[in-house]
């Protein structure tokens, strides 16, 4: 059998128009540049997290997927792409989960500062009412009840549960917050974004309610092993 040549995993996709594509060194399968995670290699060899995709260096990328992070070839698949030997940090997945995290609590900031985000339960409904909002972020340890009594009739808007009521409080200047409703818009698709690579990430099924919504190219095939990819 013919053996194509491995892409480069730092160049950009080829598709004129569409969004940038990279390819997960585990798993060989593409995905949009935006919903998967870059590394580099450090000088001394260590693999960095680059969740912003910024930092200098060749990027090596890989599927926001829990399965690809704890999988047994992947420091190897990582120096075949480095081209080097490399060091992966014991706690490599939990670095990228909490800087996840971090850059989740950041865009509900962003939007709340520009005004396109509301806490409290009736501020929300007041927004859900009026159609304003596209998006709800949903404390994971508030009350199931309280929470389907707000959704009501808009069970299509996605839900994002990822985040604990305490750690949404420090955003809006509270000890606990656990509805904050977010506006159609740039930062609501990037909200959407990061909760999706954070779900991958700690191995949630959906980060949604509508789990259409975050189905990407690159989602696990539960039916096969990563090892015969």
């Amino acid at each position: 059998m013919a053996t194509a040549r491995r892409p480069d995993a730092s160049k950009p996709g080829h598709e004129k128009g569409s969004a940038p594509r990279r390819t997960c060194v585990v798993t060989r399968r593409e995905n949009e540049r935006a919903r998967m995670l870059r590394c580099v290699v450090g000088p001394d060899g260590v693999v960095v997290p680059d969740l912003a995709a910024n930092l200098p260096g060749r990027g090596i990328w890989l599927s926001a997927r829990a399965d690809v992070l704890s999988h047994r070839k992947l420091a190897s698949a990582l120096a075949r792409a480095a081209e080097r030997q490399v060091r992966l940090p014991e706690d490599f997945a939990d670095r990228i989960a909490e800087g996840l995290r971090r850059r989740l609590i950041d865009r509900i900031g962003f939007a709340r500062r520009a005004g396109q985000a509301v806490a409290g339960f009736q501020k929300a409904q007041a927004w859900l009412a009026a159609g304003r909002a596209s998006l709800l972020v949903q404390a994971s340890d508030g009350s199931a009840e309280e929470r389907a009594r707000l959704v009501g009739r808009h069970r299509h808007l996605p839900v994002i549960d990822l985040l604990p009521g305490a750690a949404l409080g420090t955003v809006f200047g509270r000890d606990f917050v656990v509805h904050v409703a977010i506006a159609a818009g740039g930062l609501a698709d990037s909200l959407e974004v990061e909760a999706a690579r954070l779900a991958g990430v700690i191995g949630k099924d959906a980060v949604f309610d509508d789990v259409g919504s975050a189905a990407g190219a690159d989602a696990p095939d539960r039916g096969k092993d990563l090892d015969a990819r």
